[in-house]
């Protein structure tokens, strides 16, 4: 991969201070906890279908007491789509060539009473450039104060920018994390965007508000709620959620997609799986 523009780079720099706040800060729970767990990260390197070196990324996994698993991964990619996905991608219909940088989470936690959630925020380039990305939230056991505070945080993001914002990321984010054949939800929703290619420092700007939005109200949460007692019956309707939330991720993300398509490392990917889940 060739080396990155001012652009590019800047973007690949701040989702990688990210991913070490969002790391120190998870970890910081473990501590609170009682527990040493801390975070395993394993690099990957992708090859494009051309033969050429096509970036890769940083794959961070953590298993606590408080995360049940939590995978964080940086990843910054380029090369040449296959075939006819890139008739698929913004910009990419008639020259197949991509760039593309981000970072992408997702935590299953121990106790049924927090919150799983996914965050991600990406900046892609093909013909176009643009800023993608959003954070939702997964309760097994939804608790009203902890969807206002999430929701709260997240417009207030929003609101720094454009008073449109939320209510149009809100209602793509309830979209979007939609299983269409459980006709259910896939949590309690949060906010959803994708290219976004106006203006990059303003577009920029606001992509770094959801994450910091995110680095925010999500720990705050996570204490609120991780010492809460939880019975068997509990713990069970968490885990048949979470199959709920495999479904939606290999059936239905883009992101999986994505990483699939390109040639992408295979454990990164998946890491958004849970460790356990039921079906009944």
């Amino acid at each position: 991969m060739t080396d990155l523009d001012p652009q590019q780079a800047a973007a690949r720099t701040w989702f990688e201070s990210l991913r070490d706040r969002i790391c120190a800060e998870f970890e910081a729970i473990e501590r609170e906890a009682g527990s040493d767990a801390s975070f395993e990260y394993t690099p990957w390197d992708r090859i494009d279908p051309s033969g050429e070196p096509g970036g890769g990324g940083v794959r961070g996994v953590m298993k606590g007491k408080v995360f049940e698993k939590v995978g964080v991964n940086v990843s910054t990619v380029g090369g040449t789509f296959e075939g006819d996905f890139a008739k698929s991608i913004h910009g990419a219909g008639e020259d197949p060539r991509f760039f593309a940088t981000g970072i992408s989470l997702v935590a299953h936690m121990t106790n049924p009473h927090v919150p799983a959630v996914h965050m991600n925020c990406r900046f892609l380039n093909t013909t176009k450039r643009w800023f993608g990305g959003g954070g939702d939230l997964n309760p097994p056991l939804p608790i009203e104060e902890d969807t206002a505070d999430f929701h709260a945080t997240m417009k207030a993001a929003c609101d720094a920018h454009d008073p449109a914002h939320y209510e149009q990321f809100r209602e793509w984010a309830e979209t979007y994390f939609y299983i269409p054949h459980r006709k259910v939800s896939r949590g309690v929703g949060g906010i959803f965007f994708d290219h976004l290619d106006g203006d990059f420092e303003t577009d920029f700007a606001f992509t770094r508000d959801v994450g910091e939005a995110f680095l925010d109200a999500y720990p705050r949460i996570v204490r609120r709620r991780m010492d809460t007692p939880f019975d068997a019956a509990q713990e069970a309707q968490m885990l048949e959620w979470r199959g709920r939330y495999a479904e939606f991720n290999l059936v239905y993300d883009r992101g999986t997609l994505f990483g699939l398509k390109t040639g992408g490392n295979i454990d990164a990917i998946l890491m958004s799986l849970p460790p356990r889940a039921t079906w009944s």
